[in-house]
């Protein structure tokens, strides 16, 4: 009689618990929440500011033969991720290319939304803060601060192009920039924050007024540094469009800008997603970008291995 109770509870139990757990296994898994690098390989880490109880890092990474007696060209890379995500860990990649061109390469973090709740005024006064640094140690760094190259991809096109307005960003915490970047290179970079009010809602929470503070082109002098854009035609998170436009009022105040498209790619366009043609796509980038630099001076003509 006791066997017989046992049982009858066994099955019970297993009855009410294994259709659960089948569901909890029918579940996708929780995603992991982002993390914060504070060493990166390859690279070294530096505290450029301190915002509230966060100390905000910026990684070095040093070209071969390099001493602090230099006065080397340097690329600041900011990553991309709607500045809501990303991080450092993506960004230092490029750095890394540019040292390989004998250049020092910076990947500062900067305050996005899922890891410090900042907002996209906070994510650029973050980035010029990190600018401010790297000039201000230069010698420490083996820089020319009049030789610095700010490189971004997506929303950190927008923080590399806010490196050349010379006046104070839109938040409180933002000093004016009086040494320009000596060019832009900027990977499908968002720029125009108005164009596209569905946009503005989502990637500024509704604050319009604030998108329209962080927007590039209603904000940048009539004198801006070289600048080459890369863009995918096909890319519907940021459109091609607003490079071309950005491009055409960068030409039309008599500065040098040049666009490369890569038809039928779309947003990352050289990232593996697309395969052989998005590293093509990354080849291209690379040399165009090696030629553009080294036509303005900032590095030597050498060749570089693909």
């Amino acid at each position: 009689m006791m066997l017989r109770t046992l049982l009858i509870v066994f099955f019970t139990l297993a009855a009410t618990l294994l259709p659960a757990a089948l569901q909890a296994q029918d579940q996708p898994a929780a995603k992991k929440a982002e993390e914060t690098p504070l060493l990166l390989p390859g690279s070294k880490p530096f505290v450029f500011r301190t915002a509230g109880a966060n100390d905000m890092l910026l990684h070095v990474v040093k070209p071969a033969g390099w001493s602090k007696k230099d006065r080397r060209a340097c690329i600041i890379c900011f990553f991309g991720g709607g500045w809501s995500s990303g991080t450092p860990a993506t960004s230092v990649n490029w750095a890394k290319w540019g040292a390989t061109l004998g250049m020092v390469g910076v990947a500062p973090d900067y305050r996005t939304r899922k890891r410090f709740g900042g907002t996209p005024a906070d994510c650029i006064s973050d980035a010029r803060a990190a600018f401010l640094w790297v000039q201000a140690h230069s010698s420490e760094l083996g820089i020319d601060p009049a030789k610095i190259v700010s490189q971004g991809g997506s929303a950190g096109g927008l923080l590399a192009a806010w490196e050349a307005m010379p006046q104070a960003g839109p938040a409180k915490d933002d000093s004016p920039i009086t040494i320009p970047p000596a060019a832009l290179m900027l990977m499908f970079p968002e720029s125009d924050t108005v164009e596209d009010p569905k946009d503005a809602a989502v990637r500024f929470k509704g604050d319009t007024a604030l998108a329209a503070a962080c927007s590039v082109p209603h904000h940048m002098p009539a004198k801006m540094p070289p600048t080459i854009i890369f863009h995918g035609t096909a890319d519907v998170t940021v459109p091609c469009s607003r490079s071309a436009a950005l491009r055409d009022k960068l030409v039309a105040n008599g500065n040098r800008c040049e666009l490369v498209t890569f038809d039928g790619l779309g947003h990352s366009y050289y990232t593996s997603k697309y395969g052989e043609a998005g590293k093509a796509a990354m080849v291209k980038t690379k040399q165009d970008a090696q030629a553009f630099l080294e036509s303005l001076g900032l590095i030597d003509k050498i060749k570089i291995a693909k």
